[in-house]
């Protein structure tokens, strides 16, 4: 990891430091969207929590768009005033109180219980992880060069991948057991006395998620350079807002960027959606258990750090934008492969294999089939996210970072509500969960076309579009 990192080049102590710090912002972070959100407390409140999967996908779906439009509306407006009060850092930690509070919260979520109360702890959770990630991002480029963030960003993501796979498998292993023997899959009895039928194995992702972050985001506090001097809040938000209205006005001159951001804003929709149901769309496909489903999730997980590494060097190569077409098509060609399965079949048909289970896990073959494409997911996911923030790091300046980064989260969660909206709702009126989660299809095939005739940079002042360019 240090070679890669440094890139083979000279590099002081403290400086690595500060990067590692930056690095393990992601490590801390991702469990919450892997056990909480993907694998364990999303699929159990979508198939267990809610009357049946139709009502819990679209209560799911709605709670996310509901978090969305929240971040869509004010993410840009305090990378505004971040840029105005300077250090990122205060804003990271208020941020982080609120979503271990809510990730506490969520230990509370029994079957039976309100699907609204728990629904707005979720979402609490999910804008105060995303307004971390704000601030967080715009820190990047105070801490490597442009050359360099690709492989950075990268790397950090595949690191919380890593930290995500530690915690499921802890989660797996040691908390979620079979309601019908009481043991997990290593054969022994749940830590902390867990009731499997209750859902506690499940509930405990919360609270877990939260030790995580609280412990592991220190060294990003402790090493990681922040900004410099700090201004009044009541003079910051007044210029920050002024800078915002101005900043709306220029990226609409700058037309890359502009074209960059509403791409992403699509395709993002799209990736938000299926990490958020996906789990939760197979798990009451196929009745897959919560061991089931975090077996899946870890699967994807150990691509996704293979795939992340990868993509590093693929980024620095070709740079970022190749990397996030690529990504793209193979989410959409995924995305048509899991909808496109279900018990006895996939390929929507064309290849049936009955419904004969030959016992334990995955034990038809169109739960293989439908693992197969999870892969591609798995692959896709990490570098598309990775290399679009190294695509926007190189697209602006240092002083402009957080603004412009707070116009990306915008990009990212703008329309966020809108591919879970559209999911929930035709779940809810055609009764289909496979129906819903195809409309996932129609943002990546849409924010594919418009990336492709993106310039890259996105600042590139000739405006044209290059595919091969390695910045």
């Amino acid at each position: 990891m240090a070679d890669e990192l440094s890139g083979g080049n000279a590099m002081s102590p403290v400086r690595k430091a500060g990067i590692y710090g930056w690095m393990m912002f992601d490590w801390a972070a991702q469990p919450f969207f892997t056990v909480v959100t993907t694998f364990i407390f999303g699929p159990y409140f979508i198939s267990r929590m809610a009357s049946d999967p139709a009502a819990g996908q679209a209560a799911w779906g709605y709670g996310i768009a509901a978090g969305g439009f929240l971040i869509a509306v004010l993410s840009p407006v305090l990378g505004s005033i971040a840029d105005q009060t300077g250090p990122r850092k205060p804003w990271i930690a208020f941020f982080a109180v609120l979503k271990i509070l809510a990730l506490c919260g969520l230990w509370f979520a029994a079957p039976g219980s309100s699907l609204v109360a728990v629904v707005a702890l979720f979402t609490l959770a999910s804008v105060a992880a995303e307004f971390s990630i704000v601030f967080n991002d715009s820190m990047l480029l105070r801490i490597v060069p442009k050359s360099d963030i690709g492989r950075v960003s990268n790397l950090a993501w595949g690191m919380g991948y890593l930290g995500g796979m530690i915690v499921l498998i802890f989660v797996i292993a040691c908390l979620a057991a079979s309601p019908e023997t009481g043991r997990t899959i290593i054969g022994m009895e749940p830590l902390f006395d867990l009731d499997p039928v209750q859902g506690e194995d499940a509930r405990a992702s919360g609270p877990i998620s939260a030790l995580w972050y609280a412990i592991f985001i220190l060294p990003m506090f402790l090493f990681t350079p922040d900004s410099g001097g700090r201004r009044a809040m009541g003079t910051a938000v007044r210029d920050g807002l002024r800078e915002l209205r101005s900043t709306i006005g220029e990226v609409r001159q700058r037309a890359g960027i502009f074209r960059f951001l509403i791409a992403r804003m699509i395709y993002q929709d799209g990736v938000n959606a299926l990490l958020a149901l996906g789990g939760g769309f197979a798990a009451a496909m196929f009745g897959w258990s919560i061991t089931e489903i975090g077996i899946y999730g870890i699967l994807l997980n150990i691509v996704a750090i293979f795939s992340c590494l990868y993509a590093s060097r693929l980024d620095t190569r070709l740079g970022s934008k190749s990397v996030v077409l690529i990504s793209i098509a193979m989410l959409l060609l995924a995305t048509v492969g899991i909808i496109s399965t279900g018990p006895g079949f996939t390929l929507f048909g064309a290849l049936a294999f009955g419904v004969a289970d030959s016992g334990g896990l995955f034990g038809t073959a169109a739960e293989k089939a439908y693992i197969l494409f999870g892969l591609f997911i798995g692959i896709a996911f990490g570098p598309v996210q990775a290399s679009s923030r190294a695509y926007m790091a190189r697209s602006v300046s240092e002083e402009e970072a957080g603004r412009f980064f707070g116009l990306y989260a915008l990009a990212g969660r703008a329309t966020s509500f809108l591919a879970p909206f559209m999911v929930a709702s035709v779940t809810a009126a055609s009764g289909s969960p496979r129906l819903g989660m195809a409309t996932i299809i129609l943002f990546f095939a849409a924010g594919l076309w418009i990336l492709w005739t993106t310039p890259y940079p996105a600042d590139r002042p000739d405006g044209k579009p290059a595919t091969d360019l390695a910045v």
